[in-house]
């Protein structure tokens, strides 16, 4: 894959590759798509001031979170629907994470039993979209416990689904609705067809909602493929339920808030994902960046992550100087996995191992823990 030099060359790949509806729904952000572009803006904002003349012939971007150490101060973002990109895209994304050293956040909207996934990649967090019910979260914990799952993350900017008409506006739908354009768009996509779609329903059947609740789902097919309409309810009081009951690292993403920041405090909770879901929800969300040098102040003390338009190593230590602890990246992985499966992560990953690796040489820093805001500067 030496034609592969940046994390873009596997968006211009999966363009080719993949069916036009299932890009768009890859690519698409919710409304007119201002938090999707705002994301990707907010990095270009932020100039770097490196310093010179220093040894930085020994360096090093590992990191320590949670117990645990990784190799790089990114991680993969949880995705659901991989399935549609690839044949058991989550096992890949999984594995190769593994293999790369860093985190991978497994979705409740992945079609792959959490249970393969973690007996394949032990260490994978697990991203949940909860109901209001107890009794069902309840009995989801006691899965995860099961499991081995050592990381909870709670979604909590999902009350309802967003907007997602440019996805609708292609062709894609849950359920698909079979119709002579969107036929076509698969057969005159012969590779994807073949290995990801007839190759999934030959080896695995149809995919189904595996991650939702205690128990696996309806197929993707069924009209009522997840429990979206219970969602609207969920609050503090159900955080606060899951603190007594859960012991391991908890995380909440979509916080984007100062307010929502010293609540997650206040409940006890271990770290936070500054996230507007990819651009995918409120269509005119804060981007994550712009909130983080706030938020990392307001809250010292735990986890502080983020996602939402990084491309390139100097946005992964750009979001470091400004005080996360980690950053998150979906959609190149997600275009990573479509062309080229498990190979195509470790590749990705390597790409921006290398970016930083360059970067923090040419910033005259030897470790990932020497930038600060004093690193950056205000571009415009």
């Amino acid at each position: 894959m030496t034609e592969f030099l940046s994390l873009h060359d596997f968006e211009a790949a999966a363009r080719k590759r993949l069916p036009r509806s299932i890009f768009a729904f890859v690519e698409a952000g919710s409304e007119d798509g201002e938090a999707l572009k705002a994301n990707r803006e907010s990095w270009s904002r932020w100039a770097f001031k490196p310093r010179s003349l220093v040894d930085v012939s020994s360096r090093s971007q590992s990191v320590a979170l949670f117990g645990r150490s990784y190799g790089s101060p990114f991680g993969i973002a949880p995705m659901g629907g991989a399935v549609v990109c690839g044949w058991r895209a989550d096992l890949d994304l999984s594995t190769a994470a593994q293999e790369a050293g860093i985190p991978f956040v497994l979705s409740g909207a992945a079609t792959t039993p959490l249970e393969t996934v973690m007996e394949a990649a032990p260490g994978t967090w697990f991203q949940a979209y909860l109901s209001h019910d107890m009794a069902r979260i309840d009995a989801l914990l006691d899965r995860l416990k099961r499991a081995k799952v050592e990381v909870l993350v709670v979604t909590t900017d999902v009350a309802v689904m967003g907007n997602r008409e440019n996805a609708l506006r292609a062709g894609f739908s849950l359920p698909p609705r079979l119709t002579p354009r969107l036929a076509w768009d698969g057969v005159s996509h012969p590779r994807w067809l073949v290995n990801a779609m007839l190759r999934t329903l030959v080896r695995d059947g149809i995919p189904r909602q595996a991650n939702f609740e205690a128990e696996p789902g309806a197929s993707i097919l069924a009209r009522k493929a997840s429990p979206g309409d219970r969602r609207s309810r969920l609050g503090w009081e159900h955080i606060r339920h899951i603190r007594r009951r859960w012991n391991g690292p908890l995380v909440l993403k979509g916080v984007l808030s100062v307010k929502d920041a010293r609540l997650a405090l206040s409940h006890r909770v271990d770290g936070l994902i500054l996230s507007n879901h990819g651009g995918r929800q409120l269509s005119s969300a804060v981007s994550p960046l712009e909130v983080l040098p706030e938020i990392r102040e307001t809250a010292p003390d735990i986890a502080i992550m983020i996602d939402g338009g990084l491309r390139r190593g100097g946005d992964v230590l750009k979001a470091r100087a400004l005080g996360a602890d980690m950053a998150f990246l979906g959609r190149p992985f997600l275009y990573a996995v479509s062309v080229a499966g498990h190979a195509g992560v470790l590749k990705a990953a390597a790409i921006l191992r290398q970016e930083i690796d360059r970067d923090l040489a040419l910033l005259g820093e030897c470790s990932v823990s020497g930038l600060n805001a004093e690193s950056l500067q205000r571009w415009r």
